[in-house]
């Protein structure tokens, strides 16, 4: 196994990924992106994402476990500490990063293997935690789409792939603007379920086991008017405190499994 040493931090590669790390603008010019950690860029490499090079602090992550990543010959650079601290995002870290190639996330490309698929849509989410936190509840769900309409931030920012614990590479995940999602979900016959305040009713009262949609927005702005004119039924999560909205992560949560419930888990 062939491998290259770099150990300047004035190193092109090396100042083109801290680029790739740092800038949206330059993912989405070069459509490559960095992954950080054992467990990301495995589950990464399990959904197809192509790996264009694979760096590595051997104090931390030693060569002869490059084999167990994958069996495809890969370009390998081996880093000293400090270029490794340069782009390393996380603070305790497993001294192991990958180059890779972004997906497009098209919606033209969603299709599901099921007749009554589960689909989450977040509607302008804004925080990299949020997102992060969304995806790890859909992976856990299992539900058969993320849609993120009207985007705002990079799927490919490190605090969303950090966050996500790597589920931004698990799920089947689309982005779209709002009147795209809308026109694509009455194609396909999905009911479409407003979490809103305005003309809601319970949650738990609908029948989620049809084709679903959940919507959600964000706490400060909550949904566009476009979804709320396109809603089958809005619904709402009592609240029994002094506040009347909840983290639009939690609320997703609460709203995803109780469709699984209806479901019965399948």
């Amino acid at each position: 196994m062939t491998t290259k040493l770099i150990s300047s931090l004035q190193n092109p590669l090396i100042k083109q990924l801290v680029l790739l790390k740092e800038k949206s603008r330059e993912r989405k010019k070069s459509g490559l992106f960095l992954i950080e950690g054992v467990r990301e860029i495995t589950l990464a490499i399990k959904a197809g994402y192509e790996l264009e090079t694979v760096l590595f602090y051997p104090e931390l992550y030693p060569t002869e476990k490059l084999s167990d990543l994958t069996n495809t010959p890969l370009n390998l650079i081996e880093l000293t500490k400090d270029v490794y601290e340069k782009l390393a995002y996380r603070g305790t870290t497993e001294g192991l990063l990958a180059v890779a190639k972004s997906k497009t996330h098209s919606i033209n490309n969603l299709n599901f293997n099921k007749e009554n698929p589960l689909i989450l849509v977040a509607e302008a989410p804004e925080k990299p935690g949020n997102i992060g936190a969304i995806l790890r509840t859909a992976d856990a769900a299992n539900i058969d789409a993320v849609i993120i309409a009207n985007p705002k931030s990079d799927l490919y920012n490190p605090n969303i792939i950090r966050s996500s614990v790597g589920c931004v590479f698990t799920n089947n995940i689309a982005m779209a603007s709002t009147a795209e999602i809308v026109s694509f979900l009455k194609v396909k016959n999905i009911n479409i379920y407003c979490a809103a305040l305005q003309a809601s009713v319970n949650y738990h009262t609908q029948n989620f086991t049809k084709p679903t949609a959940i919507i959600v927005g964000t706490e400060a702005t909550g949904l566009s008017n476009e979804w709320l004119e396109n809603s089958t039924q809005n619904i709402i999560i009592p609240m029994q405190g002094e506040i009347d909205s909840m983290n639009v992560s939690v609320a997703a949560g609460i709203l995803i499994f109780e469709a699984k419930r209806q479901r019965n888990f399948l």
